[in-house]
């Protein structure tokens, strides 16, 4: 691993990072995981799905550039760091568009869930403890009574599981995201300062991988101003804010406990609701909600 020294800014970043406890950052992350889907979810029919895409992560890459300088990261990095760069950002290409291709055709909370199943085996390897077990169980219920996927099918009826081509890319994006969770706690490790300047550098390369995937799409909104700003905006409110939340909480948290916590997203999603979109829970959904806030409070970290 390189040894390059840090900016001032960086150091900053790595005292604050220390004083907040890394339950927060991930909390805040789980907030515009959500947050930053439903803005995009609106511009797809002027921008297109995969031209979201773009912009999402162009406009990340444009904000990261300067603050964590990724051409010096690629330059000062050993051979098999650039390789573990260039693949975390194919992993953010690919996921984020096969996410928003999810969305397109199927409901969010099914696209969650089904997100949500393959990080069950990563909690799982590190769990290790009867206390942890019993975490878990508590908030997997938890998880089910929120995502309801029964009432989702019937709801939508069989056009719901005829949709092949949705479950596709929700299974892609599953499977990529806990690849993201591998890659980002490896390029976590050595300081929170220096994961987040990695994470600018794989940034970087997931924009010269998605170049070919959404750039036609997104070139139709050149012309409107208002839709670049909102391009921007999923950008931030998507990668920026919660990828750096991500690597702040993943330099303090073992990995098991950070796929643990990410039962806490449909949770989260229906406080937004009720919040932002003045949609009532039921009562499944609140105890939904009090028995994942039970198991992520018994579970205890496993020592980094």
């Amino acid at each position: 691993m390189s040894k390059h020294a840090t900016s001032p800014s960086a150091g900053t970043m790595s005292r604050v990072a220390e004083k907040v406890p890394p339950h927060m950052w991930f909390g805040v992350s789980a907030v515009f995981h959500y947050l930053g889907p439903a803005f995009a979810v609106l511009l797809f029919p002027m921008v297109g799905v995969l031209g979201v895409a773009w912009f999402r992560i162009a406009s990340a890459a444009l904000v990261f550039a300067p603050i964590t300088r990724p051409w010096r990261t690629f330059r000062n990095a050993p051979a098999r760091e650039r390789l573990l760069l260039l693949a975390l950002g194919g992993c953010l290409a690919v996921m984020n568009s096969a996410f928003y291709l999810a969305l397109d055709r199927l409901p969010i909370a099914l696209v969650a869930a089904i997100e949500f199943v393959g990080t069950i085996g990563i909690a799982l390897w590190g769990l290790r403890t009867g206390r942890n077990y019993l975490a878990f169980a508590l908030a997997s219920i938890g998880v089910m009574l929120l995502i309801d996927v029964p009432s989702l099918v019937a709801a939508n009826g069989p056009s719901l599981l005829s949709d092949l081509t949705g479950l596709f890319w929700a299974a892609l994006n599953g499977g990529l995201f806990v690849l993201y969770i591998i890659l980002g706690h490896r390029i976590s490790e050595g300081g929170a300062s220096s994961g987040v300047e990695r994470l600018g550098a794989a940034m970087s390369a997931a924009f010269l991988f998605v170049m070919p995937i959404g750039f036609l799409q997104a070139l139709e909104a050149f012309g409107a101003p208002q839709l670049i700003l909102a391009g921007i905006g999923v950008g931030i409110s998507s990668s920026v804010i919660p990828y750096v939340c991500d690597q702040l909480a993943m330099s303090r948290l073992p990995r098991a406990s950070f796929a643990f916590l990410l039962a806490l997203l449909p949770a989260t999603a229906t406080i937004i609701g009720v919040v932002v979109l003045r949609q009532i829970p039921s009562a499944a959904d609140i105890t939904g909600v009090v028995l994942v806030m039970t198991g992520v409070a018994v579970h205890k970290p496993q020592r980094l």
